[in-house]
């Protein structure tokens, strides 16, 4: 595929997610950038959203292998893993793929099973294969996980691990819909179920290919260094205890890229840190007491650092 092709696809892929997922364009657009950029993505909001839709029709619309797991506190590791079962027949134990082997795993609701169970995603989702009684099994390429978690406190819910959350490339929060768009959803639950007209418009070679091509965006030292001056806010904060970790700095980088590609352009500007800074980096940072007795959110915390930090020029390659 030559450039134009693949930005009309892209393009085609949001139209695909925007008719059933309505008027969520910037979470839409930032879920595809984390996609292309092999990252995972975290949905933290309440029941109800759409947050389980939009994985599914992301699937959908990039024809990838698909599978759901509703974490409950007694999904157990092999679950997504796999076991290995003995067989009569053959006098050996075979093993039996987990729910993991797939192109799109769905964690839907992963705060509500055990911290082992959701512990046993952290090998996948960072060297994308699991090791099953001492054997390594490589996963299917491309391999995304977009997991779901309702806000803290609710009912049943278990925090997941610093370690867990620090491999997820975004977290974002779909939030409610305008009335306008409300109203339009449910008009077209009534009438058809929106999901059955998403058509397939890129598939996993071509993905897998695009994922590569991401790479190669231009980023100048300026944004560099301008991603750089707001790690470095994070880990001299007075409200924080632990900063943005080099794996959250690469994670940014990465993500800017795929944003600027996803906007037609072989250069990031700074206005795509801008736009992403916050998805990307503030299910990495801890708060202190401090912050916590003041109510003071990540969110905000990140928000004061963009503010206070000299943007650079714009940028070109």
């Amino acid at each position: 595929m030559d450039q134009k092709q693949i930005q009309d696809k892209l393009e085609r892929i949001q139209r695909e997610v925007n008719q059933v997922i309505r008027g969520k364009e910037n979470v839409v657009e930032r879920v595809l950038a984390a996609i292309i950029s092999g990252g995972h993505i975290l949905m933290e909001d309440i029941p109800g959203v759409g947050k389980t839709t939009l994985a599914t029709t992301f699937a959908k619309a990039l024809s990838m292998n698909y599978k759901r797991v509703q974490f409950t506190p007694d999904v157990l590791p092999s679950d997504i893993l796999g076991f290995s079962m003995y067989d009569a027949g053959s006098r050996q134990f075979v093993y039996r793929p987990g729910a993991v082997f797939c192109n799109l795993f769905l964690a839907d609701e992963i705060n509500r099973t055990s911290p082992k169970t959701q512990s046993a995603l952290l090998e996948v989702m960072e060297e994308n294969h699991a090791t099953v009684d001492g054997v390594t099994r490589p996963l299917p390429n491309p391999f995304v996980v977009i997991a779901t978690e309702n806000p803290l406190g609710s009912s049943g819910t278990q925090m997941l691990p610093e370690s867990q959350l620090d491999r997820f490339m975004i977290c974002m929060h779909i939030g409610y819909p305008d009335m306008k768009y409300e109203l339009e959803i449910v008009k077209g639950k009534i009438t058809t179920d929106p999901l059955n007209l998403v058509e397939p418009v890129m598939n996993g070679a071509q993905l897998l290919h695009l994922q590569d091509e991401i790479h190669k965006i231009y980023i100048h030292d300026a944004v560099y260094q301008y991603i750089g001056k707001l790690v470095n806010a994070t880990r001299k904060h007075s409200l924080i205890e632990l900063g943005i970790s080099p794996r959250g700095t690469i994670a940014l980088a990465r993500m800017v890229q795929a944003l600027a590609y996803l906007r037609g352009r072989n250069y990031v500007l700074p206005v795509d840190v801008e736009d992403v800074f916050i998805d990307v980096e503030a299910h990495r940072i801890q708060l202190n007491g401090k912050a916590r007795v003041n109510r003071v959110t990540a969110e905000q915390i990140l928000k004061d650092i963009l503010e206070g930090t000299t943007k650079p020029s714009v940028v070109r390659k």
